[in-house]
């Protein structure tokens, strides 16, 4: 029996990091499209959307049944209860990947906003890839350093955010033609932010799940 337990759990613990891997291909493809001005991989980003729906079912149903049949340990537990919660984080990143997705159709059909914002959006891409490839690592192995890491960098991601909003702001104003392709970009850029705060719900499920300590509005506490 427990055996079979520990299959499952680390059968349970890959498919995560399947998902994840795929969240984050989503991600950085989308942001591509709209910098780089590239389409071919517009496709592979609604059909990896396509397997990460298929992945958040199949994990909830391995999670509903690891602790109907198993009955397990506190830790273990804690452990499933916090893959049900990434598994909602991942598949809303997922979401915002695909509108992000969107938006980047729409503004490729127009002039850019410059080299600068366009530099700006990869960089907090950049940041934004690795906190979700860092939260899930901290998660599935238990790692407390890395999720306190994905912690910091979400202060990052906010100053990114900030910066941006108030460049895109401050060009709307000086340019009334910009108004609509910066709109779009501001919703791109709120989009990366929320998936940094999603990442960060990871690394607090981490957290969770090493010590027992809900610092969900305490990140003090680390």
């Amino acid at each position: 029996m427990e055996r079979h337990f520990d299959e499952q759990l680390t059968t349970l613990k890959n498919t995560l990091m399947k998902m994840s891997s795929l969240c984050e291909l989503m991600i950085t493809d989308a942001i591509r499209v709209l910098c780089t001005r590239e389409t071919s991989m517009i496709p592979s980003i609604s059909e990896n959307e396509d397997l990460v729906n298929h992945l958040q079912m199949e994990i909830d149903s391995l999670c509903l049944k690891l602790i109907a049949l198993y009955q397990p340990t506190a830790n273990d537990l804690r452990f499933i209860l916090g893959a049900v919660k990434t598994n909602n984080d991942i598949e809303r990143m997922a979401d915002m990947a695909i509108t992000i997705c969107r938006k980047a159709e729409r503004l490729i059909e127009e002039p850019t906003l410059g080299a600068v914002i366009t530099s700006n959006l990869s960089e907090m891409t950049a940041l934004a890839s690795v906190m979700v490839k860092e939260s899930l690592s901290a998660f599935v192995n238990s790692q407390l350093d890395k999720a306190h890491v994905v912690l910091l960098r979400d202060d990052q991601l906010d100053e990114m955010n900030r910066r941006l909003t108030r460049d895109l702001m401050d060009l709307m104003k000086q340019d009334s033609g910009t108004i609509q392709r910066a709109v779009d970009t501001l919703i791109v850029v709120r989009n990366l932010e929320r998936i940094g705060d999603h990442a960060t719900n990871i690394a607090e499920n981490a957290i969770f799940v090493v010590n027992g300590m809900d610092i969900r509005h305490h990140h003090d506490l680390h």
